[in-house]
This record gives structure tokens, sequence and C-alpha cells, in this order.
């Protein structure tokens, strides 16, 4: 039975953490708002229902049969040892899930440069604090999380190819993402840090030349960023300085 990914349609978002395993596995799934059948009123029908007991508040959630597991890090620590994408030492899958929780915690930072007062708010009823917080996200906290990923990455013991461990995980697939999505909202801002972060960089690369990755980068299935997202590029939010 296929998995059932539930996420907004249009965006790569949040969901994309989750489609990135899904794909590198090559696992059998539907992105069910993206199906003309189904669309965004299927994923409705299941938060709002009235019998389901164990309801998700918001996507992404994933449906595996008759469960439903809810939240990105979630969902990926569920996912991980079924798609073989996370360690076999069940103390290293907790490693592997606390570097997912700060990434969860990065890109919700990110989401914020854009959206810091109000989420009912347009970005344009909000562009001057959002220059404010842009500013102190580059300067310090870009830096606060990436220099603490690439330290993660050189100090693991079994070498600096993966975050943890000697072989693929699902935290090294977010990594990758994280990276594409920063490049996309602030390059002037990325291009000037880049030579901090060789490692990060380096995995990024691996991680987009592997087979089953490259294929999906260059498949429709793999949507463009755009000002929807999390990620956003706002000349006036991005600063070289």
């Amino acid at each position: 039975m296929a998995y059932e990914l539930y996420y907004w349609d249009g965006i790569q978002g949040r969901g994309e953490f989750v489609r990135l395993a899904l794909e590198e596995a090559g696992a059998d799934y539907v992105d069910v708002t993206r199906d003309q059948r189904r669309g965004t009123g299927a994923m409705f029908e299941i938060m709002e229902s009235e019998s389901e007991p164990h309801l998700p508040f918001a996507p992404p959630f994933l449906k595996d049969g008759g469960l439903i597991i809810p939240h990105v890090a979630n969902i990926l620590f569920y996912l991980g040892p079924k798609l073989g994408l996370a360690p076999e030492d069940d103390g290293l899958r907790h490693v592997v899930n606390g570097l997912q929780l700060t990434i969860t915690d990065f890109v919700a930072e990110a989401h914020d440069t854009h959206h810091p007062i109000d989420l009912s708010l347009y970005y344009e009823d909000q562009k001057a604090e959002a220059k404010a917080r842009s500013a102190a996200f580059i300067r310090d906290r870009i830096p606060k999380f990436l220099d603490y990923f690439e330290r993660v990455l050189q100090q693991n013991p079994k070498g600096s190819n993966h975050m943890v461990g000697d072989a693929l995980t699902y935290v090294d697939l977010s990594i990758f993402q994280v990276i594409e999505g920063l490049t996309y909202a602030f390059p002037k801002s990325m291009a000037k840090c880049r030579a901090k972060y060789p490692g990060l960089l380096a995995l990024h690369d691996a991680v987009a030349q592997r087979p089953n990755i490259a294929r999906y980068l260059a498949s429709p299935r793999r949507l463009a960023f755009n000002e929807q997202g999390i990620f956003r590029h706002y000349p006036e939010l991005d600063s070289a300085e």
C-alpha cells in the first residue's frame, strides 16, 4: 500500500523534507493534494473529521494504512527505519531525530523573516518588521545554526561524509533542502558565507548527485521555490553586508 503524503499544493514547504526521503528511497507514495481526483479537499476531510481519533493539527502529515503521523520530524523518525534512512543503532536514531528537530527550529526562523508579526497578515503588511527580522536572521541566526551543523558534520566519528554514522540518513537530505532554501531566499548573504561551510556544501552537492534525488530534482514533481512557501526571495530582505 502506498504512503499518502498530505500537504498544501503548489509549494515545496515543509512537505519537501518528507518528499526527499520518499524519493531517495524509491518509495511508493501519493502526494494527495496534487491528485486532481482528491485535491486539498481530501486533506481537510481528515483534518476536520468528527470521527478520526488521531486528528492532525496541520499538514504535513503522512497516512500509512490506518495510521496518521503528523509533523516533519515525527514523520521522518517513523519513516527512517522503514526506508533505510536511519541508523540501525537505536541511540543514533535519536541523535538523528534531535538534529531534525533542530532543523525544524531553523526552518521556523527562516519562515518568520517574512512573517515576523502575524501569520494572517500579508508580507506587504509587515515589510519594515520583516526587514529588521531578516537582518538579525542573516547576521546572527544563519551563522548560529550553520556553524553548529558544520561542527556536527566535522566531528562525526565515522567521517564527514554524513551528519551521523557512515551512511545516508534523512537528516542529510534535510540539510540539502535547508541549503537549497537559504540559497534561494538569501542568495547574496549565502554567497558571502559559503567558504565557512565546506562540509555542508560538499554534503549538499553529494545529495544532489544521488541518482534518485537527481531524477527527482529534474522532474516536474520537484516544484520551484516561490513566494508562497517557507523560503521566499524578497531582494529587499537579502543583504551581503
